[in-house]
């Protein structure tokens, strides 16, 4: 099974964000999981797509946690 990756500059068009986001937050550790592959960062598609199901789910719970309180 071959693995797909993003770059990047295609990570950041995904989500709409500057690919300065994603370095800063490989810098602070948070963000989707990534490898270096020959000096360049890459981001395997399946982890990508589970951190977009973690926030999906974070989002929604924090949502629902504010509506109740209010």
């Amino acid at each position: 099974m071959t693995r797909a990756y993003l770059q990047q500059h295609e990570l950041a068009a995904r989500w709409r964000i500057s690919p300065r986001t994603l370095e800063r937050w490989r810098w602070r550790k948070t963000g989707p999981s990534y490898t270096k592959i020959g000096g360049r960062v890459v981001y395997s598609l399946e982890d990508v797509e589970a951190y977009e199901r973690r926030r999906r789910a974070q989002t929604h719970s924090s949502i629902i946690g504010d509506w109740r309180a209010a």
